[in-house]
């Protein structure tokens, strides 16, 4: 099938320029001016802006073992009106994929209904129990990294046997880091909100000591490491210190941690994620972060659950919220068009350093594959979750006006999301 992508504002080398783009066979086959080409669906962007397609490293795609939450199918559906080509799935299902047999429940899944490329992690440890390791060296040539998200790993003897192991197969260890002993039933962040509100708070040690614990264990071990989430002003420090001194590290946090306090908190399940919304402070670090490289990607953390699973406010409501079709407009929003983030630097978080860590994504340019996205950066849209492709509903953006609608987005030249009317 070929494609051409008339009248683009096409987003390369750190600016836009105006050019057409032709795709064929999977790949961009060329860029240019005026371009013609016999055959081809010739789709008008109307000088809408195209990015390389958008990559993030934690995703909960729930299939298989949760799919009364989320599907392969609507998850990608979700990513793909997200302007996302390349999600990585977390590991956190049913079957656990801590062996080759059980990844490969989640692949077979994967190569029948995924819209988007699907890159699943495995878990570090048996049953993500921290008990034991899992099956790492037969899982390695099928999985993203290895991760026990949704679960820190408590024993430092543990994670220094995972470490070597990811090290020796050449793969990545991205960490949920969360110290278990120091959660104390919290379940919002232990700020002035949880002490007004008579909520039980979770205090900012409990990620970034181990964070701490883990960067001391990554120096040691050599492994490619990466932090999931992060929320805090300590963590931030802990990893700018730790890429100063020459540890291979790098680290992702989400878009509700940058544009959210926990002064922006409400009675609401739509508000309840781990890491939890942090302080003023916190999102001001992260802001930093993010502008002097200590983290290199946003990610999502997209975690859909069920309506009844989010209806029971901040204390008793599972944790999670889903972003893939709110992610790149809350960004381009609330940090791009006041100034405070270029775009150039919004493109490495979304594309150029995952492709770099973990191999997946690509820039455009001819030759490559025809993974893009088309936004029209100019029109506002109310957030509406009844709108969502995906079946998570939850999410703290929820009727907040924001800029950035996405008019299409292809993987490997195919057209997995089209909004009505382009």
């Amino acid at each position: 099938m070929k494609v051409l992508l008339k009248n683009g504002l096409l987003f390369t080398e750190g600016s836009f320029r105006p050019a057409d783009l032709l795709a064929a066979e999977g790949r961009i086959v060329s860029i240019a001016r005026g371009l013609e080409a016999a055959g081809a669906a010739v789709i008008d962007l109307h000088h809408a802006a195209v990015f390389p397609g958008f990559v993030d490293v934690h995703v909960h795609l729930r299939e298989p073992g949760f799919s009364y939450k989320e599907t392969i199918h609507t998850g990608t559906r979700a990513a793909a009106r997200g302007g996302y080509t390349h999600v990585c799935a977390m590991p956190n299902l049913d079957p656990v994929p801590d062996s080759l047999e059980a990844l490969n429940v989640q692949r077979e899944i994967i190569a029948r209904d995924a819209l988007v490329h699907v890159h699943p992690y495995g878990s570090l440890t048996r049953g993500e129990r921290g008990e034991e390791l899992a099956d790492m060296a037969a899982m390695a040539p099928y999985a993203a990294g290895f991760s026990d998200d949704g679960r820190g790993v408590q024993s430092g003897e543990m994670m220094r046997s995972a470490m070597l192991e990811a090290k020796r197969l050449g793969k990545i260890v991205a960490a949920h880091c969360e110290d278990n002993s120091l959660l104390r039933g919290g379940y919002i962040h232990d700020g002035d909100y949880a002490r007004t509100h008579g909520h039980r708070g979770i205090c900012s040690e409990s990620e970034w000591g181990q964070i701490a614990r883990d960067l001391r264990l990554a120096e040691e071990t050599g492994v490619k490491y990466h932090v999931c989430h992060i929320s805090t002003k300590e963590s931030v420090a802990l990893i700018r210190e730790a890429k100063a001194r020459g540890v291979d590290v790098t680290s992702e946090t989400g878009p509700h941690y940058l544009v959210f306090c926990d002064e922006d908190l409400q009675e609401d399940g739509r508000f309840k994620m781990n890491p939890p919304i942090r302080s003023r402070e916190d999102r001001a670090a992260l802001i930093e972060g993010v502008l002097d490289g200590t983290i290199d990607m946003i990610a999502t953390d997209h975690a859909p659950h069920s309506a009844g699973e989010k209806s029971w406010g901040l204390e008793k409501s599972a944790m999670g919220v889903v972003g893939l079709e709110t992610a790149f407009p809350a960004v381009y929003t609330h940090l791009v068009k006041p100034g405070v983030l270029s775009m150039a630097r919004l493109m490495e978080l979304l594309n150029g350093n995952a492709a770099r860590r973990f191999g997946y994504g690509t820039p455009l340019a001819e030759g490559q594959p025809a993974d893009l996205t088309v936004f029209d950066l100019d029109r506002p849209f109310t957030v509406d979750p009844e709108q969502f492709q995906s079946m998570g509903r939850a999410t703290p953006f929820a009727g907040m006006e924001l800029y950035g609608v996405c008019l299409l987005t292809m993987a490997d030249g195919k057209i997995v999301w089209r909004e009505d009317g382009v």
